[in-house]
């Protein structure tokens, strides 16, 4: 089963913060339908979506990403939920 998810992140702004967002989702080759991002001030906010994510990897992605040096909050949605 497939879920649409989307993850939503304020962390301290880093030249390599990006990347280490980036890197839960390529590690279980999954590439993400959008990705956005702004900075305001020394704070990135970064949206992550995937249309179709294994619903078993939710969980994962998401501890994953808060396990970032540097991340402050992570907040998932699933539309529709």
């Amino acid at each position: 089963m497939t879920v649409h998810v989307r993850f939503m992140l304020d962390a301290d702004a880093s030249p390599c913060l990006l990347p280490r967002v980036l890197q839960p989702f390529a590690r279980r080759d999954l590439t993400p339908d959008r990705m956005w991002s702004h900075r305001t001030g020394d704070t990135v906010h970064i949206e992550v979506a995937v249309a179709a994510m294994p619903s078993d990897e939710v969980h994962l992605i998401e501890g994953n990403l808060r396990q970032i040096v540097g991340v402050r909050q992570v907040f998932q949605m699933r539309p529709g939920v």
